[in-house]
């Protein structure tokens, strides 16, 4: 390469930097270690957050919503992987039987609202109804217009009975969406994931999209918004939608004992010498 071909690379160079910095693209992933130091810090917060929760009876209920693939279940499972599932209970409800399908709607939903000490985490909620039902045609569209007019009163409705309501829409582009569902074709740990419904919806993106923005447009609403978060990078996403949950609820540090340990008395029974059915160590 001569001299003033090398000159014009080097310039050229210089040039796509200074578009880059002035047009950042994704930001950079987050290394395992940054991730875990910032989700322990997040989880020492959640545990003071249920503390509270139960001290004061505070209900709360936290719906997540997304197309497949969007995050939902690892951001739930972030969340409450280190609290109490007795009071952070996730509700993940199976397709309506035959007698459910003859209530009112929001029947099998009311049930499962938060009580004293509560807080009902939503893996999928009552919008099922704005979304995979009309969008699969498991209900005609009147009943999802009549879902949308009502569903914003039984909302105010929990919101002036002092339940603290949480609405989440996890926003996935259709090229992660496709990466997603891949990997869960060709992971044996992530097939399940991969229902037929799933298969099913993968090419009504654009209805999926149209039956979203009217979901958007009838219910975020003062008392109880939506809020989007960005979920193309999965370790972001989990960290800045818990940081943003914290901030919803107004609990506070509770004083608490330092706890000791007593002291133990062992050796004074003797074990008998009982045939335990001991299970090999393979690993």
């Amino acid at each position: 390469m001569s001299k003033k071909e090398h000159k014009q690379e080097k310039k050229k160079s210089e040039k796509e930097q200074v578009s880059k910095a002035e047009k950042p693209g994704k930001p950079e992933k987050l290394s395992r270690k940054e991730y875990d130091k910032a989700l322990e810090q997040l989880h020492v917060e959640l545990v003071k957050l249920q503390q509270w929760v139960v001290h004061t009876g505070a209900r709360v209920a936290v719906l997540f919503e997304g197309r497949d693939g969007a995050g939902k279940g690892g951001t739930i499972k972030a969340i409450t992987e280190r609290v109490s599932p007795r009071v952070f209970r996730v509700v993940a409800l199976p397709a309506p039987t035959e007698r459910e399908k003859s209530q009112m709607y929001m029947q099998r939903y009311i049930k499962h609202f938060p009580a004293a000490g509560e807080i009902m985490i939503f893996d999928r909620s009552w919008y099922n109804r704005a979304g995979v039902e009309r969008v699969m045609g498991f209900c005609s569209d009147e009943q999802a217009e009549n879902f949308l007019k009502g569903v914003p009163l039984v909302e105010r409705s929990m919101v002036d009975n002092g339940i603290i309501l949480l609405k989440y829409w996890l926003e996935v582009s259709p090229e992660e969406q496709q990466n997603r569902l891949e990997e869960r074709v060709d992971d044996g740990r992530k097939i399940w994931k991969l229902s037929p419904m799933d298969l099913k919806s993968y090419n009504r993106w654009d209805d999926y999209t149209r039956a979203r923005d009217e979901m958007f447009k009838a219910t975020d609403t003062p008392w109880a918004p939506w809020f989007v978060a960005n979920s193309e990078d999965k370790k972001r996403v989990r960290l800045n939608l818990i940081s943003h949950l914290l901030k919803q609820i107004p609990y506070e540090e509770l004083p608490q004992e330092k706890v000791k340990l007593g002291k133990r008395k062992i050796g004074k029974y003797k074990s008998i010498d009982y045939p335990f059915k001991i299970i090999a160590e393979k690993f």
